[in-house]
């Protein structure tokens, strides 16, 4: 895995969800995930295709993105639905906008496309291709998300 592509992802993840909702977090030890199944109850997953090649997602628990959504809205939210998942869509395509201007900024060439929101009980994540899936955890002080990437 190319560890720009990494930091590129995390940095813009933590830079919209920071602008977006005043999410500070703290980053927990990174790891090898085993399996496909997601560790949040509501999971945004990205496709890239070009000189970077694979997927991503970003998985948030109850909590947390209760919390960042609450903030975003300005006012308290208290389920996940429709709205929460439109909330997570647009998170995931503002985070893939920016790692797509600093791709092209270093002179690569890369599609991006919102695969999908998941949500509930057993979901699981596809990734791109049969290769290793770095899982980088945060805490927010009220819950975890956990990114995901997958690519070559």
């Amino acid at each position: 895995m190319d560890a720009v592509f990494a930091n590129y992802f995390i940095e813009s993840t933590l830079h919209v969800l920071e602008t977006t909702a005043s999410v500070n977090v703290k980053r927990n030890k990174v790891f090898v995930k085993k399996g496909s199944d997601a560790y949040g109850d509501i999971s945004g997953v990205l496709k890239f295709v070009g000189d970077v090649n694979g997927s991503a997602s970003i998985s948030f628990d109850k909590e947390a993105i209760l919390s960042i959504v609450s903030v975003m809205f300005g006012e308290e939210i208290k389920e996940i639905d429709d709205e929460i998942k439109d909330a997570v869509g647009e998170i995931i395509n503002m985070v893939s906008g920016q790692v797509s201007t600093k791709l092209t900024q270093d002179g690569k060439q890369v599609k991006v496309e919102l695969s999908g929101v998941i949500m509930g009980e057993g979901q699981v994540i596809n990734h791109e291709y049969d290769l290793p899936v770095l899982s980088i955890p945060f805490n927010t002080g009220t819950g975890r998300f956990i990114i995901e990437l997958c690519c070559k």
